[in-house]
């Protein structure tokens, strides 16, 4: 009885262990990682179409042409052409005929001054007026005694040297109110000051009621001759190379971007900037008279040695975002957009445009881009 008990005993423990291993075994599993599952990368830049071939491709070609260097610059005036207006009378601003930024033509009345310059200068004049009188009056006297035999001859030669040089300060003093901008016949207390030059005025210094010096800087007005300008463009020590003095540069306004206007490189910098190491170049342009101070232009130069670039149509250029793109054929009846850089329209054909990198000659793409664009875009 008791050995049957024992056997039993055996068994349970047994029993009991054996379900201790399975529950191990079991959590061991639950615990292992689940099946990879791998997905495909979507191409942001691969599109399908339903019908492909409703937009037709154009092969892109080779163009020959020169090196071209773009650079950045601003219209300036030319300063030989930048002409003071200068007061030779000091005094008190009555009117002021022009103000900042007129275009005046030479002769034009610009400012009205009232001098005590000019009232000193009368009262001279008026001086020797009567100086000159007296002294006429003197000499005829003279000579009259010295014909009588009254006065020696030396009395009649410092009569006669007295009104000569009383005759000089007479036109002295008449050419001194001339200077000033006055009429010696015609008194007055003021100065009218006229432009020197036809032109802009670019700069003002006076306002009504204020003082004005003789022959003081700044000067109250400052006229540029407007019709030849300077455009002044930055051009980096490494592609100083490419720029000569006397060479050809084309013009183009960001304000008229379908304009194209040429220069003449006058002078290049002696002294770069030290720190965006660049040297300015000087760029000499005949005004049509659209060019204004201070206009953003670009100027580009060419080479003498010839480059192969793409040429595709210009309607196959997507410009998006301040980049370029064009869709060439894919595998499976896709198209797949591809950035590029472009360059100018030709010359001699607007409808082609570069390519600078980014496509190959003989390559296809999608001739009308901004349609196929819309279409993607539903």
């Amino acid at each position: 009885m008791k050995g049957n008990c024992f056997t039993l005993v055996v068994l349970l423990v047994s029993l009991v262990a054996l379900c201790g291993c399975g529950k191990v075994r079991a959590d061991q599993a639950a615990e292992d990682p689940p099946p990879a599952k791998v997905s495909q990368a979507v191409d942001i830049n691969l599109f399908a179409v339903d019908h492909p071939e409703q937009f037709p491709l154009a092969a892109a070609t080779e163009h020959p042409t020169t090196s071209e260097l773009v650079v950045t610059g601003a219209v300036t005036p030319d300063v030989s052409r930048n002409v003071p207006v200068v007061s030779l009378a000091s005094g008190r601003v009555v009117a002021i005929h022009a103000r900042l930024g007129d275009t005046v033509q030479k002769g034009q009345l610009l400012l009205t001054i009232r001098s005590d310059d000019v009232s000193g200068g009368y009262s001279n004049y008026r001086k020797a007026l009567a100086d000159e009188t007296l002294v006429r009056t003197q000499l005829e006297r003279a000579k009259d005694l010295y014909a009588h035999g009254a006065i020696a001859l030396n009395d009649l030669q410092v009569a006669q040297d007295t009104e000569a040089k009383a005759k000089v300060d007479v036109e002295t003093m008449a050419e001194h109110l001339r200077l000033l901008g006055n009429d010696p016949d015609k008194p007055v207390g003021m100065v009218d000051i006229f432009a020197p030059v036809s032109g802009v005025i670019t700069d003002q210094q006076v306002t009504s009621a204020s003082a004005v010096q003789a022959f003081n800087t700044p000067s109250p007005f400052t006229i540029s001759d407007l019709s030849s300008v300077w455009v002044v463009c930055d051009v980096y020590e490494n592609d100083l190379a490419d720029v000569r003095p006397g060479d050809t540069a084309e013009i183009r306004l960001n304000a008229y971007p379908d304009r194209i206007f040429r220069g003449r490189v006058s002078n290049i910098g002696a002294t770069l900037d030290p720190n965006i190491r660049t040297a300015k170049v000087r760029i000499e342009v005949q005004n049509p008279g659209i060019m204004r101070l201070g206009m953003f232009v670009k100027a580009a130069f060419h080479g003498q040695t010839k480059e192969m670039y793409t040429i595709v149509p210009a309607t196959a250029v997507l410009h998006m975002h301040d980049r370029d793109f064009v869709f060439v054929p894919a595998p499976d009846k896709k198209l797949r957009r591809v950035e590029v850089v472009s360059g100018d329209l030709l010359p001699n054909d607007v409808s082609l445009q570069e390519i600078r990198s980014g496509l190959k000659p003989g390559q296809q793409v999608v001739a009308n881009a901004l349609v196929l664009d819309h279409v993607l875009a539903q």
